[in-house]
């Protein structure tokens, strides 16, 4: 298979493989293929808990029931606490 990437992406490639712990380009693009395809696959398997959310948001947002940057900032740095405790715990 060949692949034709604009310049700015190959320079984009080359610098993250030298900077990076990627010994190849064909390294890169395989790390970065199976993490697009593993993004992909888990947006697809929650594709209806995401639209819901997105639902709820929206219906919330139309009752005016926003939150402030503060809160969300807030819940959102409680989350990745709570993420990066339970790494740490596997």
């Amino acid at each position: 298979m060949k692949i034709r990437l604009r310049p700015e992406l190959e320079e984009m490639i080359k610098q993250d493989v030298q900077r990076g712990p990627y010994q190849t380009v064909d390294e890169f693009v395989e790390h970065a293929v199976a993490l697009l395809h593993e993004q992909e696959t888990w947006l697809a398997e929650h594709r209806s808990e995401i639209a819901a959310k997105i639902e709820e948001g929206y219906a919330a947002a139309q009752r005016g029931e926003l939150l402030d940057s503060d809160q969300v900032r807030a819940t959102l740095e409680k989350r990745k606490r709570a993420w990066l405790a339970e790494k740490r715990r596997a």
